[in-house]
């Protein structure tokens, strides 16, 4: 087909860039806590939570700080959470720690106007965010003369 273009000094610079920011963001450390949503296609309360909350869930606070991530009931054993009971009815909302532990669960979905509330209850369990460091003093060398 086509032959092959030979690398040039910028692309090697950039394609050496591209693999160190790829080191880097998989060096960060996993997000503080997540929501996890046990939910069924054939549930219609899923269905409702997903047309009435889904949408705006992850631009709120609560979700910028649990981020969702959906898992199928049948699949719980899989979703690498450590749960206190099986979840038997969905959608059941898992809000698990950086360590993967059940901090505190909402079963079922009584509405949007109750849902932030009993999330904001579970949200106070988890730790609060560490102080930010203090950043560091710039020092410059100088050249010897």
């Amino acid at each position: 087909m086509f032959p092959l273009a030979r690398e040039t000094a910028p692309m090697m610079k950039l394609r050496a860039c591209l693999l160190t920011l790829l080191f880097a963001l998989a060096a960060l450390p996993a997000a503080a806590a997540e929501l996890v949503m046990f939910d069924d296609p054939g549930c219609v309360y899923c269905r409702r939570w997903l047309a009435e909350v889904g949408p705006g869930y992850p631009k709120t606070e609560e979700g910028q700080r649990a981020p969702l991530r959906r898992v199928f009931v049948r699949n719980q054993g899989q979703a690498g959470v450590q749960l206190k009971s099986p979840v038997n009815a969905t959608p059941t909302f898992v809000l698990a720690d950086d360590e993967g532990r059940e901090v505190g669960r909402i079963t079922g979905y009584p509405g949007a106007d109750y849902f932030y509330p009993m999330l904001g209850e579970i949200l106070r369990k988890l730790p609060d965010k560490a102080p930010p460091k203090q950043r560091l003093r710039e020092t410059r060398l100088q050249r010897p003369q």
